[in-house]
């Protein structure tokens, strides 16, 4: 499966959810929200408007929210 975390510079919840994926082993992209005109469209479209927005294949979800990466992780 895919997952995508969208994110932006100095964001704690975003920081959070990119390490906890990372000591859970949990395989993803990460795009810079700041950096990429389309991708702020595509979650601003989605209808979120804090980062992180995580994409995981057909589910998503914002903020930090270690049940849903432990759930990646199983």
């Amino acid at each position: 499966m895919s997952v995508t975390v969208y994110s932006k510079p100095a964001c704690v919840q975003c920081t959070a959810t990119i390490r906890e994926m990372n000591r859970k082993g949990v395989s993803h992209d990460v795009v810079d929200l700041t950096k990429d005109d389309a991708a702020f469209s595509r979650v601003k479209d989605m209808g979120y408007m804090q980062a992180p927005v995580v994409i995981a294949g057909a589910d998503h979800w914002s903020g930090f929210r270690p049940d849903k990466i432990g759930a990646l992780s199983e």
